[in-house]
């Protein structure tokens, strides 16, 4: 019986692994969920939606102006997505910049809906700390 070594059984099967290759894939695919339901966020807040927290006073404006923060996040983050997928250091640069500008949009939105704005906090958290801790691996 042979024995087989780690090191070809990951090239065997084409694999590239290293480690912290799962957060930083994390990353990505929260910034493109969280793209996505604050594009929704957005266009419901800026439409008057009925779903969101009746009368209340944010100390930033209207709820219709975070709306448009919130549409113009989501761009951000997928644009963020994108350059962690595409392997480069800048990529998780501006993944972290971005997390952080989410973290201090969801603070600044939590009289309007604020379980939503305490979870995107707590994900945003787990993105920095996967792309700080993995993501210095340039994987071009």
């Amino acid at each position: 019986m042979s024995t087989i070594t780690d090191r070809t059984r990951a090239t065997d099967y084409g694999t590239d692994s290293y480690q912290g290759g799962g957060w930083i894939l994390f990353a990505s695919i929260m910034f493109v969920i969280s793209a996505t339901l604050n594009i929704i966020w957005g266009i419901a807040a800026v439409g008057n939606s009925r779903f969101f927290v009746g009368n209340t006073s944010y100390i930033i404006s209207d709820l219709k102006t975070w709306g448009w923060v919130a549409i113009v996040l989501g761009c951000l983050e997928v644009f963020a997505a994108l350059s962690i997928w595409r392997g480069s250091t800048f990529g998780r640069w501006l993944g972290i910049a971005i997390a952080g500008l989410a973290i201090l949009a969801a603070m600044l939105s939590i009289p309007g809906y604020p379980l939503w704005s305490l979870t995107q906090v707590a994900l945003a958290v787990l993105v920095i700390y996967g792309l700080a801790a993995y993501g210095g691996i340039d994987r071009r």
